[in-house]
């Protein structure tokens, strides 16, 4: 699997050279902050969820790698600038997370922000959309086992999250049950409130999509990596098989 950056920063995401009908997305994939800003936290804030999807990243580099798919991954933190937020988004720059001030995010220059790191992650995306025509696009993401400022403890191992498009949700939440796991079907939050990046790059094409929501300890490993991906890759493939118009239909 090759990696790439298509863009002269190192704060641009890494694209891999895969082909196939699967597109990988991976919003959280980065606790880096770059050069020049200073979010004013103490630096073991970087390795929590809220600032970066735990595992995440590395669970979509093992499928993208299995299934030889292209895959997209943000390379700089969400403290910085969430791209799974709409640019008007009031929690685009956020200045509290889970109970968390950040201060250096106060009166943040956002439109610095998203010229330099939101638009070129998602020019990107649009960019592979465009080329590859995927026939599914999924995006990775990972959440925590209960939140820092309280709230009901998440008991599922994963969650499968959707806004219209369900085509390929269902499927999802069907192969997972089946295979015994408690699935969280648009939990441990909704894709009806939250699903940006989809929205913009696979719902708005008409292409089926879903977001993977693992629970952060199940992938904290490079073994409960290797775990889900062994379980993930094949059920990606069986929906492209389910989701795709059978031979010699012309369709």
């Amino acid at each position: 699997m090759t990696w790439s950056l298509p863009f002269a920063s190192p704060a641009d995401p890494q694209v891999s050279a895969g082909t196939g009908p699967i597109l990988l997305l991976c919003d959280h994939a980065s606790n880096a902050v770059p050069d020049g800003i200073d979010l004013g936290i103490e630096a073991d804030l970087l390795d929590r969820h809220i600032a970066i999807d735990i595992g995440a990243g590395d669970l979509t580099r093992e499928l993208a790698a299995r299934l030889g798919a292209p895959a997209v991954l943000a390379t700089v933190s969400r403290l910085v600038i969430d791209f799974h937020r709409p640019p008007d988004h009031s929690g685009l720059i956020p200045t509290v997370s889970d109970g968390h001030v950040i201060p250096g995010n106060i009166g943040a220059d956002r439109h610095d922000r998203i010229t330099r790191f939101h638009a070129p992650y998602h020019r990107t995306i649009a960019e592979l959309v465009r080329t590859t025509r995927p026939t599914l696009i999924a995006a990775i993401h990972s959440f925590t086992p209960a939140l820092e400022t309280g709230g009901a403890p998440r008991p599922w191992p994963v969650g499968i999250l959707y806004n219209r498009d369900t085509r390929a949700a269902r499927l999802a939440i069907e192969l997972l049950r089946a295979q015994g796991f408690e699935t969280g079907d648009n939990e441990p939050y909704s894709g009806r409130q939250l699903n940006m990046t989809l929205n913009r790059h696979a719902e708005a094409s008409g292409i089926a999509s879903f977001a993977i929501e693992v629970r952060n300890d199940g992938i904290e490993s490079p073994q409960g990596v290797a775990k889900w991906a062994d379980i993930l890759a094949p059920m990606l493939l069986a929906i492209v098989a389910r989701l795709a118009p059978p031979a010699g239909t012309g369709l």
